[in-house]
């Protein structure tokens, strides 16, 4: 037999007869064995009609083995996902197509799909005859209460004979990938402090606006339109320059996710470290949606999606696919073995982040401060802190905790406690209050704040 993975069939025939005989059912080794027993039988007894009888029982499933060995069938295969890539506790629908390219039909078939244990029984299908060139279509449905990615494959499929004395099994070459990112939670649409219309990070313009004395010249690069030298920078600098239009920008926002061991406790869909992905994840979700520059920051200093400046995605056009490398990148991440969040740090003092959304383990007094002072780069800053002893013990944080939560504020940060069963949604719409209420004492008090922020 033939099988194939994806529309290209593969020759799978490499056991023999050997394999084909250990492909015997039950049914068929208890006719082989009585067959056996029953020419041993006639040998000793001297009877003739026992031998016949013997003989027949013991070739039977000697022929059907022979015939399903040499039958050559071929079977082409393929496997789609929709969707992709689900949500935590979301089902998705696996199809399946058989479909028989050789010239002679099938027998009973039996489909089996190979699926890691956390999404379910492994499906199975019985299919009945399949003519020459005919088709089948399966599906099964897979759903996952823990995010990761987990393969899908395999596909297996089982010929037996008419009798059922043999079963061949042959394997697909194809596999697939599920991946099973965070769960999100819309979130209300607030306004910080401090905020303007327009376009830019902070909504500040950095670009001239009108007349050529003006406009801010940059260094030629292949592909500009000649047109656009600027002479007079061209003579001063000693090197081609070309006028740089204004082009709107799109504010930034820095998601950051501290993922320290240290910083946790528990583990399990309802623990903080899943929490804190979640809320992640929902809050790229939210501010991707408002049109924002986003990347996501761990604290071992990787950043995502990586590309264009500072790591932030290059443009609208590529917002879809950063977002899909982000949530993915979120599907897999494990705690780091990092001692604090130095790492962090390092990468966020490079330059200006607009807005700075934050969430927190644990956090002791030294990693308290160094949390502060990543406040000094952005427009805004809010963090969302979890406290592992509230969250594995229930209660009330520490004062040690509340300590923590002040000297954030005391740096700028619009810091909250998360406690457990508490809503994203609601701890944003508080964020956005206390924001609100800081930027009023600070404008009675004759006081700016550098603009950034959400909507």
């Amino acid at each position: 037999m033939t099988v194939g993975g994806a529309g290209t069939a593969v020759d799978e025939d490499r056991g023999g007869l050997r394999t084909a005989l250990s492909g015997l059912t039950t049914r068929g080794r208890s006719f082989l064995a009585a067959g056996v027993a029953a020419g041993a039988c006639a040998y000793v007894l001297g009877q003739g009609d026992l031998l016949r009888v013997g003989l027949l029982l013991a070739v039977l499933p000697l022929v059907c083995v022979t015939v399903l060995h040499r039958t050559r069938h071929r079977v082409s295969g393929s496997r789609r996902l929709s969707p992709a890539r689900v949500p935590a506790g979301s089902e998705a629908r696996v199809h399946l197509r058989m479909e028989n390219v050789s010239r002679l039909p099938t027998g009973l078939l039996m489909l089996q799909d190979r699926v890691p244990y956390v999404l379910g029984p492994r499906p199975r299908f019985v299919l009945d005859r399949v003519e020459a060139g005919g088709r089948r279509e399966v599906s099964y449905r897979v759903r996952s209460d823990l995010r990761g990615r987990y393969p899908l494959g395999p596909l297996q499929l089982r010929l037996s004979d008419p009798f059922g004395m043999c079963e061949l099994t042959r394997s697909f070459s194809s596999h697939d990938t599920l991946t099973v990112i965070p769960r999100t939670e819309p979130l209300p649409p607030v306004r910080l402090t401090g905020e303007a219309a327009g376009y830019g990070e902070g909504r500040q313009r950095s670009l001239a606006l009108a007349g050529e004395d003006d406009v801010i010249p940059r260094g030629y690069r292949h592909g500009d339109d000649l047109r656009r030298v600027h002479w007079r920078s061209t003579a001063r600098y000693g090197e081609l320059m070309v006028r740089r239009e204004e082009q709107p920008q799109r504010a930034r926002c820095t998601v950051l996710l501290d993922t320290r061991r240290g910083a946790y406790q528990g583990a399990g869909p309802d623990s903080a470290f899943e929490w804190a992905v979640s809320g992640a994840a929902s809050a790229l979700v939210h501010v991707l949606e408002r049109g924002f520059s986003v990347r996501l920051l761990t604290d071992t200093g990787s950043s995502v999606p990586g590309e264009g400046a500072d790591g932030f995605a290059g443009s609208v056009q590529g917002s879809a696919d950063s977002a899909g490398l982000m949530m993915d990148t979120l599907a897999v991440v494990e705690h780091s073995d990092e001692a604090g969040l130095s790492r962090s740090y390092d990468v966020l003092r490079g330059g200006n982040e607009g807005l700075l959304v934050a969430f927190f383990g644990d956090l002791d007094e030294e990693q308290a401060a160094v949390a502060a002072r990543m406040r000094q780069r952005s427009g805004a800053a809010v963090a969302f802190v979890l406290n592992s002893d509230v969250w594995a013990r229930g209660g009330t944080a520490p004062e040690a905790g509340a300590h923590r939560l002040r000297l954030l504020r005391d740096a700028g940060w619009t810091a909250l406690e998360v406690r457990p069963g508490v809503p994203l949604a609601e701890l944003w719409r508080q964020a956005g209050q206390q924001r609100s209420t800081l930027g009023s004492v600070a404008w009675h008090s004759g006081t700016t704040e550098t603009p950034g922020g959400w909507s």
